[in-house]
């Protein structure tokens, strides 16, 4: 097996990060420091990141629906409940967050120690589909919901939506928003700029898992079909 894709394997990184590790001389095989990322290792072979052993490990992949009041970083010394709190019994392996969901925000969200699938996922080139459901503080009008379609600039420049719409007919302050762009807190930054407030945000959708049948602060492993699905790319 090629090195980066053992060290992909072993849930410490996506394949191309550990490419980065491998070039800045982070690894060693049976002892020695290996700098070529066309390597191969042999199951029997002791592969190291900085002193400490890394294997591979069983593919875990765990869908949340993640309640408020719940950060994803898997380290943060300033949060009392992380999402890994919630699935602390789900499995022996090391699993961590597929993106982010801040704080407050609730709905969809994967867990998983494949290294590969997770950077495929959160890669802008693969522009995985999210859907979330909006709550402002007031109407939405048409207009802005064009101008989300068309773009809002934001610090890292112009933002679009695929697809808005009114979810209840008669409640012009709730909004569907489908969009593929990744950046941190962009839906509610996108509604900020607009001068609204979410009060709200639910992500109903990711790469085509949804939350169906799920209840807040639940997890459920993925199905097989689920799993070959996101393998296979069928998510946008």
């Amino acid at each position: 097996m090629r090195l980066n894709k053992y060290i992909a394997n072993s849930g410490l990184c996506a394949r191309r990060e550990a490419d980065e590790l491998i070039k800045s001389g982070y690894i060693t095989v049976n002892g020695v420091k290996v700098t070529d990322m066309g390597v191969k290792v042999k199951p029997s072979d002791k592969v190291e990141y900085k002193g400490k052993k890394i294997t591979p490990e069983k593919k875990v992949y765990i869908l949340l629906n993640k309640p408020k009041g719940y950060v994803t970083t898997v380290k943060d010394p300033h949060a009392t409940d992380t999402v890994l709190d919630l699935v602390r019994d789900a499995t022996e392996e090391r699993i961590y967050p597929v993106g982010r969901l801040d704080k407050s925000t609730t709905g969809v969200l994967l867990l998983t120690n494949d290294g590969d699938l997770a950077g495929r996922l959160t890669h802008p080139k693969y522009e995985v589909r999210k859907v979330y459901h909006v709550f402002a503080d007031k109407e939405v009008t048409r207009h802005d919901m064009e101008k989300i379609v068309e773009g809002v600039e934001l610090e890292e420049g112009k933002v679009s939506a695929d697809a808005i719409s009114y979810p209840e007919p008669d409640d012009h302050t709730q909004v569907g928003l489908e969009i593929h762009s990744g950046q941190n807190r962009v839906v509610r930054r996108i509604f900020e700029k607009l001068g609204y407030n979410v009060r709200k945000l639910d992500r109903v959708s990711f790469a085509g898992l949804t939350k169906k049948n799920l209840q807040r602060g639940k997890w459920r492993f993925l199905t097989v079909k689920e799993v070959s699905m996101l393998k296979r790319g069928i998510y946008k």
